[in-house]
């Protein structure tokens, strides 16, 4: 039998419980009662990583906060609630930021109305309304390495920078990207996690990448500077979809993105982008003097005697059944010491997740097995998580009950954390071509033209169940899918060794009683 090393690092999140929340009919028009939906989740990212996590959900009207913890059961308690009474207000977006002096923990949220409301989560109170947007905010994003930043995507075309900093309330707007980005209403926006270039896209078909200017200096002054305006991006391209663009983010400097009625995530990457050079000058951003070109790129430039390629695609994963529902958002939790987990709900009840860090492993894996000349009387580590399709016999009720209980809990569910130390493994001798076919539809980097099929699936009982927004802690043990039905589904992994801990921590406590 081959030996078995204990290990969690692999696990997915499994489903935890759901939260119904408050119904929004009653606060709004008759032209808009349809199927209340939270639009936008958002985990605070600054809190003590000791303590609970706490995130946020907003719909049309309300703004919920809630508490999660492992010890309680349910594992949620509301925390805050604030419902937006202003007529025209209709929400969909929300983002973190924090009061630089007393740390008071804000939220940011912005919809229809084109403002941008910031609240005192602890007082439950409105602290400020940013406003010169001229048509709806559809997303929020705070920059990573300022929490004073914010950015926002609006139906004008534009993204504004705003700065929440005291020294300029006076001009809160400190820099507008517009122009020739964008010739239609943005849905998105993300910043690198260096904090000086932003993703946005939309209604065109359109991904731009925009490097941000050196911002204006704090000043009291009555008539502070205007803010800045960058016409083109650095990046813009109309190639990588074919339909409207609903949500972008960095890995890395690899981007992903995703578009209406393709059912598929995209890993690209723009080619000559290093975010260890130094930005590009305003000036070297392509200009529309060449109507024609698809792609513009400030990294790559095309030239009449040499055009290289300017991005490439590198990896699709399969997300079906999106219809044709857009505002669909996917999450990557990106933790430098945890594995790289993408998330994404979609249009028929189903959560899907990709472990980035297994694609390498079975790469790894493959390849030793193939390497001819290998000591085939060496075992290979085989992952626990690569698991070999067995068809089961008819067996007796109690056997059935225990393996269904093993599937779910192993396979189904992404818990499969043993490595099997297997020798004179040979692929086509030990495992059958459906095992290898499902191993390659799932793992296999190098088929790009076939989407890679999620790692782990969670099904939710509520039927048509559309996720319209993902968000993970920070630390990666939970993940909050929320979207139509009025529902929050929570999602945790590593329970499990939590109980354990806890069970050994009592035990030790009880022997030195």
């Amino acid at each position: 039998m081959p030996s078995a090393i204990s290990t969690d690092e692999w696990d997915l999140p499994r489903l935890k419980a759901s939260i119904g929340f408050e119904d929004d009919f009653q606060y709004l028009s008759s032209d808009d009662q349809q199927d209340t939906e939270f639009f936008d989740v958002k985990f605070y990212p600054y809190a003590d990583p000791t303590h609970d996590p706490v995130f946020a959900a907003v719909s049309k009207k309300h703004i919920v906060i809630y508490r999660l913890s492992s010890k309680a059961n349910p594992p949620y308690e509301l925390v805050q609630l604030f419902r937006d009474d202003d007529k025209e207000a209709l929400n969909c977006s929300c983002t973190w930021s924090k009061d630089p002096e007393t740390e008071v923990p804000y939220l940011c949220v912005a919809g229809r109305d084109a403002k941008i409301k910031v609240y005192d989560v602890i007082h439950g109170k409105l602290v400020k309304v940013l406003v010169g947007h001229g048509g709806e905010i559809n997303d929020l994003a705070t920059c990573p390495t300022n929490f004073l930043l914010i950015a926002s995507a609006s139906e004008d075309t534009t993204v504004r920078i705003w700065s929440l900093d005291p020294a300029h309330s006076n001009q809160p707007c400190v820099c507008l990207l517009a122009g020739e980005g964008h010739s239609s209403g943005l849905l998105t926006v993300a910043f690198h996690n260096t904090g000086r270039y932003v993703l946005s896209a939309g209604h065109d078909n359109v991904i731009s990448l925009w490097t941000l200017p050196d911002l204006p200096p704090k000043t009291n002054d009555k008539k502070p500077p205007k803010p800045i305006v960058i016409h083109y991006p650095h990046f813009f391209t109309s190639e990588v979809h074919s339909g409207i663009v609903d949500c972008v983010a960095f890995f890395g400097d690899l981007v992903l993105s995703r578009a209406c009625h393709e059912d598929i995530i995209v890993l690209w990457r723009i080619e000559g982008f290093s975010s260890h050079d130094p930005p590009p000058e305003i000036s070297e951003a392509p200009t529309t003097s060449d109507t024609e070109r698809l792609t513009r790129s400030a990294f790559a430039p095309a030239t009449a005697s040499a055009c290289p390629p300017q991005y490439t695609r590198l990896l699709e994963f399969w997300t079906p059944h999106c219809g044709h529902q857009f505002y669909l958002r996917f999450k990557l939790f990106h933790d430098k010491d945890k594995h790289p987990i993408l998330a994404f709900g979609n249009a028929k009840a189903m959560i899907f997740f990709w472990d980035l860090a297994r694609l390498g492993s079975y790469h790894d894996f493959i390849s030793e097995v193939r390497d001819p000349g290998r000591d085939k009387s060496q075992p290979i580590h085989r992952p626990g998580w690569l698991v070999p399709i067995q068809h089961r016999h008819k067996v007796d009720t109690v056997s059935k009950l225990r393996d269904a209980a093993s599937d779910r809990e192993s396979v189904a569910s992404g818990r499969t954390g043993s490595v099997d130390a297997e020798t004179h493994i040979d692929l086509n001798t030990n495992y059958s071509q459906e095992t290898l076919d499902s191993w390659e539809l799932k793992y296999d980097m190098t088929r790009v033209e076939e989407p890679i099929r999620a790692h782990a699936q969670s099904n939710i009982t509520v039927k048509d169940f559309v996720g319209r927004q993902v968000a993970w802690s920070a630390g990666g043990e939970w993940c909050v899918v929320v979207g139509s039905k009025n529902l929050a589904i929570i999602l945790q992994r590593w329970h499990k060794k939590d109980r354990v801990d806890d069970k050994e921590k009592k035990a030790s406590q009880e022997r030195q009683n």
